[in-house]
């Protein structure tokens, strides 16, 4: 009877003990498993890798390229439902990513790996000629696609770019793309940045831009787009950044603007954009930057911009505004650079330029200002040479804080005639001797010719 329940407990503790043990088990299979890739996507990856790059014999330095101990920088995995590991993300490039080799061109099977969610090339394809392309089956996963630096990749945008309804960041900067902007790319809702600057782009601005209701930030700057600013601009409520600098746009700034209240940056420069701003200017409470050189405006400087309290660097370069820079400018309180060169600006210096604690920089130089600069010596030495006032033959500083300054800022000195009104100013080098210094110099002449004429009777005695 013993040796029964002896026995019983024996049979009891080995089930105890092998039901214990079988989770462990099943865990670390399922652990392997988990640390494997598919092998069919393996194999797509060390074929995508043998193509971009010379760094490593890919498939025998990397065997098992989603595990922490065997993977590379610029590779993330992430698990799938079915219980592998799948490649994520996927950065070429910029240390420490992999770099590219010289024949390198652009893998279009990339797009087959169905959970890529981050694809980025940066100077990757720098000598072999490549284009965009797509394999038949794409990915619906990818988030973020970015391609910088590239200068041969050329070609097209691809219209099937669209079929990422998924991407929110699209960035192909600094190629050699060309062509017009596919519409379609217009359809990608979730899209949040779309940068297609320094390519050979051409075309107008589709209308279709206002369909991406998320979308933060526009940067096509840098291409040679040309046509007006679309009206439906105005729809990209969320807008922060919109930069179309360096491109051919016409016509005037679209009154819809200013429905872009969230708008930060706006830079607008070297373009042919002409005559008023939008009415609503003002409604850009948000706005921090307004970049727009270079543009053939011909108009007085709207009194609107003083509104705009947020702004800290306002640039209006080489444009044909006129008239004088108007007072409200002076209520630009966080403002830390101001440039206004090479305009027909007349008139005197805002009294209130003198009230902005923040500015650093200050451009008014090639205008046609006069008077007297209402800046004290403070304000002089803190800004140094990045004071800039050259180029305006009325504008003069005072004689007191001319003197006090530590640094020429490049205009002359306040004189006055006798009737105490102002006269053409002159240069402190060019200053004309005083009495008293021309009292001293006639002295010193007849002392030496005094001498002179001892020192020959001396000798001939």
């Amino acid at each position: 009877m013993c040796s029964s329940l002896i026995f019983l407990l024996f049979l009891l503790l080995l089930s105890s003990s092998s039901s214990s043990s079988s989770p462990s088990s099943s865990i670390s299979l399922h652990s392997n498993i988990n640390n494997m890739l598919p092998p069919d996507e393996a194999d797509t990856l060390f074929k995508i890798m043998d193509s971009m790059s010379n760094d490593f014999t890919w498939r025998v330095s990397f065997p098992n390229p989603c595990q922490p101990s065997s993977s590379w920088p610029g590779i993330e995995c992430k698990p799938g439902k079915d219980g592998f590991l799948h490649v994520s993300k996927l950065h070429f490039g910029s240390k420490p990513n992999p770099s590219c080799k010289y024949t390198a061109t652009f893998p279009s099977q990339i797009f087959s790996l169905p959970y890529l969610q981050s694809l980025f090339f940066f100077n990757c394809f720098t000598h072999t000629q490549t284009t965009l392309s797509f394999s038949q089956n794409s990915n619906s996963s990818l988030q973020q696609l970015s391609l910088r630096s590239n200068p041969s990749l050329v070609g097209p945008i691809p219209p099937q770019l669209s079929s990422f309804k998924t991407l929110q960041i699209l960035t192909l900067s600094q190629n050699r793309l060309i062509g017009s902007i596919p519409v379609k790319i217009f359809s990608l809702d979730s899209l949040l940045h779309l940068d297609l600057s320094y390519n050979l782009v051409t075309g107008t601005i589709p209308v279709q831009v206002g369909n991406l209701k998320n979308l933060v930030g526009l940067d096509l700057s840098y291409n040679s787009l040309s046509g007006s600013i679309p009206i439906t601009i105005g729809q990209l409520g969320m807008l922060q950044k919109l930069d179309l600098s360096s491109n051919l746009v016409s016509g005037s700034i679209p009154d819809s603007i200013e429905q872009l209240g969230s708008l930060v940056f706006l830079a607008l420069s070297n373009n042919k954009l002409r005559g008023r701003f939008p009415k609503g200017l003002a409604k850009l409470q948000s706005l921090q930057y307004f970049i727009m050189d270079n543009n053939p405006m011909f108009i007085p400087l709207p009194i609107e911009f003083g509104k705009l309290v947020k702004l800290q660097e306002l640039r209006l370069v080489s444009s044909g505004y006129s008239g004088s820079i108007p007072p409200s400018f002076s209520q630009l309180k966080n403002l830390s650079s101001l440039s206004l060169e090479n305009n027909r600006l007349t008139g005197e210096i805002p009294v209130g330029f003198a009230t902005l604690s923040h500015i650093y920089h200050l451009n008014l130089s090639r205008n046609l200002l006069d008077g007297v600069v209402p800046f004290n010596a403070t304000f002089l030495n803190r800004l140094g040479r990045n004071l800039e006032l050259t180029g305006n033959p009325g504008l003069c500083l005072s004689p007191t804080e001319a003197y006090s300054v530590k640094i020429g800022i490049g205009i002359s000195v306040c004189g006055s005639n006798k009737n105490g009104s102002l006269v053409h100013p002159f240069n402190k080098s060019e200053a004309a001797p005083s009495g008293s210094d021309q009292l001293s110099n006639s002295i010193l002449i007849i002392s030496i010719v005094a001498l002179l004429v001892l020192s020959f009777f001396t000798f001939h005695n």
